[in-house]
């Protein structure tokens, strides 16, 4: 995230530049870039996640032309949590007022923040794995329950890890 930060703080306009001179502002204009960079972050993952649920969708459909009918509820389940976690990712408060206060931030909350938005590309890469699993499971009906069932597993554990990434931001856990 801090080349998120890094970028958005160097295109500051010639107004904002200004403005940092006068006493008190420059905090600000910090905490605004912050909750930038976090609302690029934020949107980065869900149009990541966005494409990994349009490959779902694509399976539902592929199991219904393959007239494995039976497997279509649990693949709705899965495609639902990713949709759930797109939503909440993209549509959380923007920047977190109580974490980008000049006076709260410290470093150990940041590097918190930090270590579950690299987490979230990672669960991107995992859950991009278990649909690739579930494609190649599609002609083995031995293999796909348990492909879809850790497809749901990673979709869920991305959400989780959202709501723990927003109880650091809220400062509701310690």
């Amino acid at each position: 995230m801090s080349d998120f930060f890094e970028k958005v703080s160097s295109q500051i306009d010639p107004f904002k530049k200004l403005l940092s001179y006068i006493p008190g502002f420059s905090g600000y204009i910090e905490r605004q870039n912050r909750r930038d960079a976090d609302k690029i972050l934020r949107d980065t993952v869900a149009r990541r996640f966005d494409e990994l649920w349009s490959r779902a969708s694509n399976l539902q459909v592929d199991l219904v032309n393959s007239g494995k009918i039976a497997y279509v509820d649990d693949m709705d389940k899965a495609a639902l949590i990713l949709r759930t976690f797109i939503d909440k990712i993209s549509k959380a408060a923007r920047g977190y007022s109580g974490l980008f206060d000049a006076t709260k931030i410290n470093e150990k909350e940041l590097e918190a923040i930090y270590q579950f938005d690299l987490a979230f590309f990672t669960l991107g890469d995992q859950v991009s794995s278990a649909l690739d699993n579930v494609e190649a499971s599609l002609s083995d009906d031995e293999a796909l329950p348990a492909a879809i069932r850790n497809l749901t597993s990673n979709a869920r554990l991305a959400v989780e890890t959202f709501e723990r990434r927003s109880e650091v931001v809220t400062g509701s856990r310690e």
